[in-house]
């Protein structure tokens, strides 16, 4: 059974870390491609402009680079923000729960007086089980929608 688990585990650590040094690759061979462009990129401005403006061009092609990966990077940062946002209303949501209520409390209390434990042991466990698929089930969509398509 554990053998299981462990060779499970096992092939996904692998299938990561190859993933990852790939990817890793990738980004070095990108980094090299750009420091390729940009160095042509000095070259050619160097050959025709001068030291100055090449200089100011390499900056310039920088700073667009700096843009786009703050501006990727506030992105993903604002995404964030609104998943977690959404979890959390999600989570209110849920949060009301009906055992909280202390008359329903009371209620159940005085029925397992009247009736007494052992006959609802079963009662207790269906509902149990029916409550944890209710809770499993919260912020699944339903599957038909509730307006008709047209």
């Amino acid at each position: 059974m554990f053998q299981r688990i462990i060779d499970g585990i096992s092939a996904s650590t692998g299938t990561t870390v190859r993933l990852t040094s790939l990817a890793a690759g990738a980004a070095l061979a990108l980094f090299i491609t750009t420091c390729f462009l940009c160095a042509a990129a000095f070259i050619s401005v160097l050959d025709k402009y001068g030291p100055v403006q090449a200089c100011l061009a390499g900056a310039g092609i920088f700073f667009l680079l700096t843009l786009a990966a703050a501006g990727s990077y506030w992105g993903y940062k604002r995404e964030i923000r609104t998943r977690a946002r959404i979890a959390a209303e999600r989570a209110a949501k849920a949060a009301p729960s009906m055992l909280a209520d202390p008359m329903l409390i009371a209620t159940g209390l005085q029925i397992v007086r009247a009736i007494g434990v052992k006959r609802l042991l079963p009662i207790l466990a269906i509902g149990g089980v029916a409550l944890g698929i209710m809770a499993s089930r919260v912020g699944v969509p339903d599957e038909a929608p509730a307006e008709p398509a047209e």
